[in-house]
């Protein structure tokens, strides 16, 4: 998929509208459409990358930059008490929008454990 085709590349581009977490030259961060918890929101690179499958060094800086900005955002949207982050990849890991995005989630009361062991 093309970037000028990407859902996630129109929304960054101010093309599809959404709710605006955080935006810079770099990344876009935006609420989910569908939230699985009080606070859900995505933060996406500006850049068309697929997925983590398609992370190479190049791209060093920039996830650097993706998960040092999360822990602010978080705090900022009320979860100062923690969070979770997910990054689903690929068809087997769940991933619905093939443009790295990271899913971060949480509120005010405890989430429930990821998967049971």
């Amino acid at each position: 998929m093309s970037s000028a085709d990407c859902i996630f590349c129109k929304i960054a581009r101010n093309e599809i509208p959404s709710k605006k977490v955080y935006e810079d030259e770099d990344l876009f961060a935006f609420h989910d459409i569908r939230p699985q918890a009080a606070v859900h929101f995505l933060s996406v690179p500006k850049q068309h990358v697929a997925s983590l499958l398609d992370v190479d060094a190049s791209h060093a800086a920039l996830l650097g930059k993706i998960f040092t900005r999360i822990g602010q955002l978080a705090r900022d949207q009320g979860c100062g008490e923690g969070f979770r982050t997910i990054v689903n990849t690929g068809k087997v890991g769940g991933q619905e929008v093939y443009h790295l995005h990271v899913h971060v989630i949480g509120g005010s009361t405890p989430l429930p454990a990821m998967i049971k062991w």
